[in-house]
């Protein structure tokens, strides 16, 4: 089959649904399928094409206010005159799912929405508020609907009344299990992620000042970053927060085989991809109860707390001394292409 996937960005960006994107695409490049991205990431150069391991990419220029949305038109010209069967659009919360739908014609149309329903940002809010009936007419024009988790299944069936078919994200299980712990000299917590104001790194560093015992390493990048170093330094942990930007892929398994627990408070998340590796590093989390994140809570060696005050980060960290972790926690990417397949295949 050719293939085209439609996604605001794409790797070497990072984030849930660019490795999503990435994943799925690779593998179905493996499974002998054509596969071409269409992405809005090209920044000021402008268009540019380029091919990553199989996979044919080409990126436009889009406009992202307060880094989201990712306004680009062309992408529907782009995917009207794509040679592609199936056009499998990704990340309702932006701009060219709705632009691939516009294109789509009579072609089959599969999204992957990533739905969270919301924004921590006021300015990302109010846009997500003026795009709610193009973006609700760009999911319902689908032939089928892809959610990550059950809790976005619902969501979706309440806020858009579709039935969506659940396809988790994958991992590559042995990729973490057999990782050698980052070797540190003294204890830390670990945060993983892009940084936002919605994913709650800061509440994990107000909470250092009563877990004097470790460090905190927080791997990611993003517009946040600047606001975590001052919240650091007005806490009094500057010396105990050690900001990583962006971590590669070899490297990462080990920095969560060598942490003492990991912590996410995010605010909204479809599924919690993050949280999935750390558990497979035999690494215990802990999680805000919200969004996607509350599934997690169900699992072995997965804590949630209600909200994100220091108080509740702390006992619930000093609480996780030699827990149980869950190892079996997923699916292979490979296996996710191989469903994914399925629903391009069935007409």
């Amino acid at each position: 089959m050719r293939i085209l996937q439609v996604t605001p960005r794409y790797p070497p960006q990072s984030g849930g649904v660019e490795t999503h994107v990435c994943e799925l695409s690779e593998r179905l490049v493996d499974r002998g399928h054509e596969v071409t991205v269409l992405t809005a990431d090209a920044g000021g150069d402008g268009f540019r094409r380029e091919r990553r391991n199989g996979v044919r990419i080409k990126r436009y220029r889009g406009v992202a206010p307060d880094g989201a949305m990712h306004i680009c038109p062309q992408i529907m010209r782009a995917v009207r005159n794509a040679d592609a069967d199936i056009v499998h659009a990704h990340n309702y919360h932006s701009f060219p799912l709705f632009f691939a739908a516009l294109g789509v014609g009579e072609r089959r149309f599969v999204v992957t929405t990533h739905y969270h329903g919301g924004s921590a940002s006021s300015v990302r809010e109010r846009l997500l508020s003026l795009y709610r009936p193009f973006g609700r007419w760009a999911v319902r024009r689908a032939d089928a609907v892809i959610a990550v988790s059950e809790w976005e299944r619902e969501q979706l069936a309440r806020d858009f009344d579709v039935d969506a078919t659940v396809i988790p994200n994958g991992l590559n299980v042995e990729r973490f299990t057999s990782a050698t712990p980052f070797d540190r000299e003294r204890p830390y917590l670990l945060t993983v992620g892009r940084l936002e104001e919605y994913k709650g790194v800061q509440h994990v560093i107000r909470a250092m000042t009563d877990l004097p015992e470790f460090d905190l390493l927080v791997a990611g990048s993003g517009p946040y970053r600047d606001a975590l170093e001052r919240i650091a330094r007005e806490a009094g942990v500057e010396d105990r927060v050690e900001f990583l930007g962006y971590v590669d892929s070899e490297t990462l398994p080990g920095l969560y085989a060598g942490a003492d627990v990991y912590v996410t408070m995010s605010e909204f998340e479809a599924y919690g991809m993050t949280v999935a590796e750390a558990l497979a590093a035999g690494t215990p989390c802990v999680v805000r109860e919200a969004g996607a994140l509350v599934d997690w809570a169900r699992r072995e060696g997965s804590f949630a707390i209600q909200d994100a005050r220091s108080s509740e980060i702390v006992s619930t960290v000093h609480s996780l001394d030699h827990v149980d972790v869950d190892v079996d926690i997923g699916i292979t990417w490979s296996e996710v292409a191989e469903f994914t397949q399925i629903i391009y295949q069935n007409q």
